[in-house]
């Protein structure tokens, strides 16, 4: 059947870029993609070849150790995008900036010269620091803010950057940023799609506020759901139109056992070092990281959700997240991008797209 979505449009499908060494599997036995322009350019481009709407890349500025070393070395968002963006011709680039670490007036330019690169497909994604390691390695974390007041941070970076794209001077003295005549021209035309991540109910105020996408996690599809709806309709009360969004990895096999063995083996291989350090990272205790890391099941292995089966299978089971979640698309994670998203393009994306009433 085809799903009734007024005003929102089709779904959008995307892919979470690997950027950083490791990409999204915590594990010795998963394919472990480098820290390579070249590589990450490669997948842009096979994302763009079968379909997809959109590719991201995160920003990371330290990694986590363990045996894999995972994240441990990265290249960096804004400017590998910048290159993705002459690379490619259809798909959506969107690129993380830290609110916590740039400069509004420095965001507004790069991300200007962003859209001119990619005629028109930038999008911003707007983070404010989770990973507290990686920012005090550079002196920057503030340890004494709370996450209410990193978003009024990050609300006011964006209002800033926003003014820039908009105004020919920007004068500004506010709690956390300071601009006297502020110049930033041209301005982009249009302006770049303001993404963000969050699940609290500050994150949502600032993404119905703010964000053209909400990327949003839940423990179940039915709290996903509330938290969407909650999205959609914030969004409409300021006369914005919010869409969001959720992470899925795929593991794909041409039968749903071949899937299913090859997800059991990568979480054999769970670095727990390294999942140790990250949840650290986030501010768990040291002792309490490492006990919790050393009681973890394979499935810790994987960085988000995830669903294992044949193609059908697959299908089915995105298009029951989707739906049920009332999600207006998925950013998608492949432990071997080259190899897994040609079978994705060839023989789910399609009966997707048919649920939307699109044809490709």
């Amino acid at each position: 059947m085809t799903i009734d979505r007024p005003d929102r449009g089709p779904r959008e499908y995307g892919v979470f870029l690997p950027n950083a060494a490791g990409g999204w599997l915590i594990s010795t036995t998963a394919p472990y993609p480098p820290a390579d322009y070249d590589h990450n350019k490669r997948i842009a481009r096979l994302a763009e070849d079968i379909g997809l709407d959109f590719v991201m890349a995160m920003s990371k500025w330290r990694g986590f150790g363990g045996e894999t070393d995972h994240w441990g070395a990265t290249i960096e968002s804004m400017t590998m995008m910048a290159g993705i963006a002459e690379a490619t011709e259809r798909v959506k680039v969107w690129a993380t900036i830290h609110a916590n670490m740039q400069n509004p007036a420095f965001a507004a330019k790069v991300f200007t010269t962003l859209q001119q690169i990619s005629g028109g497909r930038a999008g911003m994604n707007v983070v404010n620091g989770s990973y507290a390691d990686e920012f005090e390695q550079m002196g920057i974390w503030d340890a004494s803010m709370t996450k209410e007041e990193r978003y009024r941070m990050t609300a006011e970076w964006t209002d800033l950057v926003r003014r820039l794209w908009t105004e020919d001077s920007v004068t500004h003295a506010g709690e956390f940023f300071t601009l006297t005549d502020c110049q930033s021209r041209p301005h982009p035309t249009p302006l770049p799609e303001i993404i963000s991540a969050g699940t609290s109910a500050a994150g949502r105020a600032y993404q119905a506020q703010y964000a053209d996408g909400a990327f949003l996690g839940a423990d179940t599809l039915e709290d996903m759901r509330a938290s969407s709806q909650d999205v959609h309709e914030r969004g409409a009360a300021a006369g914005r139109t919010v869409r969001t969004y959720s992470m899925l990895t795929v593991v794909l096999g041409e039968t749903d056992a071949e899937a299913a063995r090859r997800a059991e083996e990568y979480g054999r291989g769970l670095d727990r070092v390294a999942l140790a350090n990250m949840r650290r990272s986030w501010g768990m205790p040291e002792e309490r990281a490492l006990a919790w890391a050393e009681g973890a099941d394979g499935e810790q292995a994987f960085q988000t959700v995830y669903v294992t089966g044949s193609p059908e299978r697959v299908a089915d089971h995105i298009a029951t997240v989707v739906e049920t979640a009332d999600l207006d698309g998925l950013m998608l994670i492949f432990p071997d991008y080259l190899a897994d998203m040609p079978l994705f393009g060839e023989a789910v994306l399609p009966a997707l797209r048919r649920l939307d009433g699109v044809t490709a």
